[in-house]
Parts: C-alpha cells; sequence; structure tokens
C-alpha cells in the first residue's frame, strides 16, 4: 500500500535568494534549493515555491543599490525582474528534469470566488503532472499590498490554503522565532499558540525585503487554524528541507490548534474559465 505524502508550500524571501549586500541575484542558493525541492518532489511529495526577489532582481538591472520608496519604480523593477526570476528558477530546476510554472497572483484573485477557482484548478492541473513545480509571487507590477507588508509572508499562506496542503514552510535568514526576537539564537522549537508568542516577533529586516517576523507569524497563523501545521527556519541551511519534512527539530514548528480545521473555503469543484 504506497503512502501518501503530503503537499508542501514553500516559501522563500528575498534575503535567501539575494548574495549579501543585495548586489545580485545567489545562483549558489539557487542550485542548492533547487535541489532540495526536486530531492523532495523524488521523494512524492508535491512541492509548490512562493517566491520573492522580483523586486531586487529588477533593481540589479537599473542599476540601484537601495529599494525605492516610490511605488511605480518598485513596480517597475517587479516587471523586469520577474522574468529575469523565473529563467534563473527555470534554469536550475532543469538541471533536474523538473519544469516550473510561473503564477502570479494578487489578494484580490483570492478574494474572489471565480478567480480563487480558477487558481485552484490550475495548481491541481500542474501538481497532477508530476514534472513540474509552480512558482508562485505575488503580482507586483500591478498590486500593492506585499510591496508594502509582507514579502510573500501572507500570500505563502493563502496559497498554502487555496492548495489545501499538508504544511507550510517559511524560509528565511532567521534560525525560527527566538525569544529574544532576534532571529539569531536558540529557535524555540514548538509553539502551541501563536498569539502567545506575537510579542516576541522582530521586525529587523533585510534591505531589499519588506518583511519580518511579524508579518510570517501572521501568515504562520493564517494557515494553522486552517489546520496547516507551519514551520519557520533558516533558509541557508543545507538539507533543511528534508530535515524539516521528516520531523527534525529545526527551527520553529508551529502546532494546528483544536479548533482549526479547513474553513476559510469550502471544497471548489472545477468550473468554466468563461
Amino acid at each position: 500500500m504506497s503512502v501518501q505524502r503530503p503537499r508542501l508550500v514553500i516559501k522563500l524571501g528575498t534575503g535567501l535568494l539575494t548574495r549579501p549586500g543585495g548586489s545580485s541575484l545567489d545562483a549558489r542558493q539557487f542550485r542548492r534549493l533547487a535541489a532540495e525541492v526536486a530531492g523532495l518532489v523524488a521523494q512524492g511529495h508535491q512541492c509548490i515555491v512562493v517566491t520573492s526577489g522580483a523586486v531586487a532582481a529588477g533593481m540589479m538591472v537599473l542599476g540601484l543599490t537601495e529599494r525605492s520608496t516610490d511605488t511605480p519604480t518598485i513596480q517597475a523593477c517587479a516587471a523586469i525582474g520577474q522574468s529575469r526570476l523565473m529563467r534563473v528558477y527555470e534554469t536550475h530546476f532543469a538541471r533536474h528534469g523538473l519544469a516550473v510554472a510561473q503564477l502570479l497572483l494578487t489578494h484580490q484573485d483570492l478574494d474572489s470566488r471565480t478567480r480563487y477557482a480558477n487558481a485552484q484548478n490550475t495548481l491541481r492541473r500542474l501538481l497532477t503532472h508530476g514534472g513540474v513545480v509552480p512558482i508562485i509571487n505575488e503580482n507586483d507590477s500591478v498590486a500593492v499590498e506585499e510591496l508594502r507588508f509582507g514579502d510573500n509572508d501572507r500570500l505563502s499562506a493563502e496559497v498554502a490554503v487555496l492548495a489545501e496542503a499538508g504544511m507550510l514552510i517559511v524560509l528565511t535568514s532567521a534560525e525560527g522565532l527566538t525569544r529574544d526576537g532576534t532571529g539569531q539564537g536558540a529557535p524555540i522549537p514548538l509553539v502551541e499558540n501563536v498569539d502567545d508568542v506575537l510579542d516576541l516577533a522582530s521586525d529587523r529586516k533585510g534591505k531589499l525585503s519588506t518583511g519580518g517576523m511579524t508579518t510570517k507569524l501572521q501568515a504562520v497563523k493564517r494557515a494553522v487554524e486552517a489546520g496547516i501545521p507551519a514551520v519557520i527556519a533558516n533558509g541557508r541551511t543545507p538539507g533543511l528541507l528534508e530535515r524539516i519534512v521528516a520531523g527534525e527539530e529545526i527551527g520553529t514548528r508551529f502546532a494546528i490548534p483544536a479548533f482549526a480545521g479547513k474553513k476559510s473555503r469550502p471544497q471548489i469543484t472545477q468550473i468554466s474559465a468563461d
């Protein structure tokens, strides 16, 4: 009898995908992370990557060294950088015989029943193929919410609910949630109630990032209340993904509360795109 493998949503932040100092996309990181995701796919997992990094990639083309505060400039960077970002993903996943599929979403897409259903149906079809890794990003060239507030943290939780995932893994530059709020000490191994630790969050972030631990905890809360366990961990640790999925005590794990359930949306059947 075959064992059903969980569907995983893996969120990769800007700080993980750029070189220290934000001078360029970090090819070594993409190579390693793609190999780790491919390893999970080979084990039978269905993996969805929620990525940041498009704005940073576009900034580099425009010669900007610091993130602009001007929204049209940031959106222009995203429009330039998105294709570059996807080209890097395509190159590194192809080494493992995997194709990538780009999905650009906005929160309006997830608030619309029809567009929500269409996105859900697209994801299901991609995942049943087996050789495709969906790469999801906020459509930053037309939307601004993640540009201002979350670095795709919130989006990753919504995608986890949309995809009916078995786990949300948020990879960042912090070791997890720590009691001193820095993210650099020993992480709290298990959190039973997210509300109890919200005051430990620090909003320290890299100069190209817009998220912080607060938005990550908000994303985790959204996931666990929908019945999806979550982990926050340091994405620069080699071999991290397989260890997390294997249940090792690494980073901070967030338990599903007793009242949780897939309550956010009803099961949606296939509908016409018309």
